[in-house]
């Protein structure tokens, strides 16, 4: 017998359970997509990075490195890091700093960082260029009216 399994819309934000969304994560087909979940909504990204998206990107960590560097300001720059509040989010922004005391406060090794045990980030930057809604939540089925 064969088992078939529905086909998950991706670059959307659709209604699921936290553990709904684990498990779609979890699944190797999905191994290089973002995951996002939201008041009981995920949405799973697909699109490859493009190169206007590369470039900004790179101008910004470069910006905020030579900034903290000259005002002498610890920090730690995370790259597409998961941040998760189990049962209740997870994102994954193009990038995030820890600043001043927070510089350290992720220990090497840490795979997801929890938010039940870890602060959220001082600063978190997503670069958008035409999903700016669905980066902000505003086009997310929860958020209308």
């Amino acid at each position: 017998m064969v088992e078939l399994k529905a086909k998950l819309v991706t670059d959307a934000w659709v209604p699921a359970t936290w553990e709904d969304y684990l498990q779609t994560i979890a699944d190797p087909t999905y191994e290089k997509a973002k995951g996002y979940y939201y008041q009981g909504n995920m949405r799973v990204e697909m699109a490859a990075v493009g190169c206007d998206h590369a470039d900004d990107h790179a101008v910004i960590l470069f910006a905020v490195f030579l900034f903290a560097t000259f005002k002498g300001t610890a920090f730690r720059a995370l790259d597409n890091c998961s941040f998760r509040k189990a049962g209740v989010q997870e994102f994954q922004p193009d990038v995030s700093y820890y600043i001043g005391t927070h510089a350290n406060v992720i220990p090497r090794g840490t795979n997801i960082v929890n938010l039940d045990l870890y602060p959220v980030p001082d600063l978190v930057i997503e670069v958008s260029k035409t999903t700016l809604l669905d980066d902000r939540a505003t086009n997310a089925p929860y958020m209308k009216n």
